[in-house]
């Protein structure tokens, strides 16, 4: 038996579910629209800028080792990145309420789909993302404070023979996870105050970065405007693909406005304008920041670099820069974790209203009008990963299922336009059904490569997915049996 589904199709005909504010928003109980298209667009915008930008050119150089190759897969990763968001634009203005993903994969799979999504998004996804931004930041944060290494021991414990070490980041990593919670806990406005901050100073640093690089950085890489665009003839599809790989890491998190829909004001409008705005935004920021690392470095230097950004930094302004350059990576993840700790309880918060994950999460605060009790569990589970660092090899086990679930997102506009034609669609995905078939096979390309090249990891994915069995069952009973 499915989910009650008087309480979602209890609507007009051909009008979706969820497309209205919901009874209890009217009765004072309910999630409040509160955010317009400034607030959407700079979510999505958070929700993306974190430290991957700085880290991953000097990879991508290693499978296309030409300028022009480089800002041409960087360009692609914003393509594929915008498909997708047009897909999420047309569902989102369909489907305006809490939870994203977990509701266009209920709408067009049935709550199995949507409830092994949300399954993997707890225990592994979200909270594992949250922890690795923490713990990240934390990282950054050891270079200002002397002392405070991230991995300087301040607690040793042996229980039963068993050695536990607590690290300054770990600490660090938790504290800054609890602290933001707090922001978010006391209400949307505060919470997404809190992070269009963060995201405007990001904006104005790189945008700074880039004028001052360009134009008084000393450079040792490309110097005239043509040269941007060698190394094209030498194009191959292989290394293109396994590129574009690591660039849709980088663009991750685009999705966060989904989540968040039920306190969108105007949702209709501000869905889709949010999502595009804030895609084509970072596309740019990305595309801009690439221009400066090809001026400021060779190409033997890029190739293989991590740390890309502060090389090219130094280059430029002198090695003196590293600490400044730092903060400014230190204040793109913190506004990346503000981001992400806003848009995951809006998921957990909907699979329990639903009635398939633990109820009290599905709590509104009365005074404040969020999920807190979904925000504390996520601060919870998020501080225990990060303390006891599986994070990592968690997220490395689940990342196969979360690119499977885009691909089913994307094709679940196809679906939903053959099975209600004639449903409310206040927008329409532009490029239907061109763009969303090019998200789905970019998204099934990288699930079926991770299977290749990372079995182990894939099998183990699998077995967290399917740790959800009975856990579904038991809840579809309960919920049975309240109905």
């Amino acid at each position: 038996m499915k989910p009650s589904r008087k309480s979602l199709d209890a609507r007009p005909p051909g009008e979706p579910a969820l497309s209205r504010s919901s009874p209890e928003a009217a009765e004072g109980r309910g999630l409040l629209r509160r955010l317009g298209l400034f607030d959407s667009s700079l979510l999505v915008i958070g929700g993306v800028l974190g430290s991957g930008i700085f880290m991953t050119t000097g990879l991508i150089a290693q499978s296309v080792p030409a300028p022009g190759l480089i800002l041409l897969v960087w360009l692609a990763g914003g393509l594929i990145t915008m498909s997708g968001a047009l897909a999420f634009a047309e569902l989102g203005a369909m489907f305006p309420g809490s939870g994203g993903q977990y509701v266009y994969l209920r709408e067009a799979y049935g709550p199995g789909a949507a409830f092994f999504f949300g399954w993997g998004f707890f225990w592994v996804i979200e909270c594992g993302g949250v922890a690795a931004l923490a713990v990240g930041f934390a990282d950054y944060l050891g270079a200002f404070w002397p002392g405070f290494e991230p991995a300087a021991a301040i607690l040793k414990l042996s229980p039963a023979g068993i050695p536990l070490v607590l690290t300054a980041g770990q600490t660090a990593g938790a504290v800054s996870i609890i602290a933001v919670t707090a922001v978010n806990y006391f209400g949307i406005r505060s919470g997404v105050i809190f992070q269009n901050i963060f995201a405007v100073l990001r904006i104005f640093a790189l945008a700074g970065l880039a004028v001052l690089g360009l134009i008084f950085g000393r450079k040792a890489g490309i110097a005239t405007p043509a040269q941007f665009l060698g190394g094209l003839s030498s194009f191959d599809l292989s290394a293109f693909g396994a590129a574009i790989l690591t660039v849709l890491w980088a663009y991750d998190g685009w999705y966060a406005l989904n989540c968040t829909a039920e306190e969108v004001r105007n949702p209709k409008r501000n869905i889709p304008l949010g999502l595009i705005l804030g895609t084509l935004a970072v596309t740019a920021v990305y595309l801009v920041l690439n221009v400066v690392y090809l001026a400021a470095l060779p190409m033997d230097r890029i190739k293989g670099t991590l740390r890309i950004g502060e090389a090219a930094v130094g280059q430029m302004f002198g090695a003196g820069t590293g600490r400044l350059f730092s903060a400014l990576i230190a204040l793109s993840i913190f506004g990346c974790l503000s981001a992400t700790i806003i848009y995951g309880p809006r998921v957990f918060y909907a699979m329990a209203k639903d009635g398939l994950f633990f109820r009290r999460l599905a709590d509104i605060h009365p005074r404040f009008r969020v999920p807190g009790r979904a925000l504390i569990a996520q601060a919870a589970w998020s501080c225990v990963l990060c303390l006891s660092g599986t994070f990592k090899s968690l997220i490395e086990y689940d990342i196969f299922a979360l690119v499977l679930f885009f691909a089913m997102t994307g094709f679940a506009v196809i679906i939903l336009r053959r099975r209600r034609p004639d449903a409310v669609r206040p927008y329409r995905a532009w490029g239907y059904p061109v763009l969303p078939t090019l998200f789905i096979l970019a998204n099934l390309a990288v699930f079926f490569n991770t299977l290749w090249t990372q079995p182990r990891q894939s099998l183990i994915g699998c077995g967290i997915l399917a740790a959800g069995i009975p856990a579904y069952f038991f809840w579809r009973n309960a919920q049975k049996h309240r109905t």
